[in-house]
């Protein structure tokens, strides 16, 4: 049973998000090649948070979103959101946030519809962009040339905890009275 747990420990660790036991029943009848009941990929799971209960671990396998994942135990969360609060530290440039803001508003959009608002070269806040995965491309535009479209990704709207784009803030929400010119018409 210990080789069934290390293989069960191994698809877990390498899983990008929650794994389910049917796929973890599927690779493992698959890789060992012997018939692999969901039974004993419960009783596995079991006996392995057993042993990381018991041996002080800071972490154990825990059943979320539909399947199974490592995460953390509870008494470890200050330490870990320290260390995530230190690496959300790296803020955005104002070039940036500039470009991020035009493509959230104006999406999809071309890299030359941003430059032409912006008045200067957009590369590298896009890159940095995609590389922090707060934009992603949308297709292609139908004129000539076929250029990219961009436009805001999931991760974006979890970040600024929006649900849609019509939830950002309009200009109306920021205007006040007192930047006002004139008088209001009657």
């Amino acid at each position: 049973m210990n080789i069934l747990q290390n293989h069960i420990q191994a698809l877990v660790f390498c899983a990008q998000s929650p794994i389910s036991i049917e796929e973890i029943q599927r690779c493992l009848t698959e890789s060992l090649q012997m018939e692999v009941l969901v039974s004993d990929v419960l009783e596995a799971v079991e006996s392995i948070n057993e042993q990381l209960t018991g041996a002080g671990f800071a972490f154990q396998i825990y059943a979320i979103g539909g399947g199974y994942q490592f995460l953390t135990k509870p008494e470890y969360q200050e330490t870990v959101s320290t260390y995530l609060k230190h690496k959300s530290k790296k803020k955005l440039s104002a070039s940036s946030l500039e470009t991020l803001a035009i493509i959230a508003y104006k999406q999809p959009i071309t890299r030359s519809a941003l430059e032409q608002i912006r008045g200067v070269g957009c590369d590298y806040a896009i890159h940095k962009l995609l590389e922090k995965e707060l934009i992603e491309i949308k297709g292609k535009a139908e004129t000539i040339g076929r250029p990219v479209l961009y436009g805001t990704s999931q991760k974006f709207m979890d970040y600024f905890g929006i649900n849609h784009i019509k939830d950002l803030p309009q200009l109306k929400d920021f205007a006040s009275e007192e930047n006002m010119i004139g008088e209001v018409a009657d």
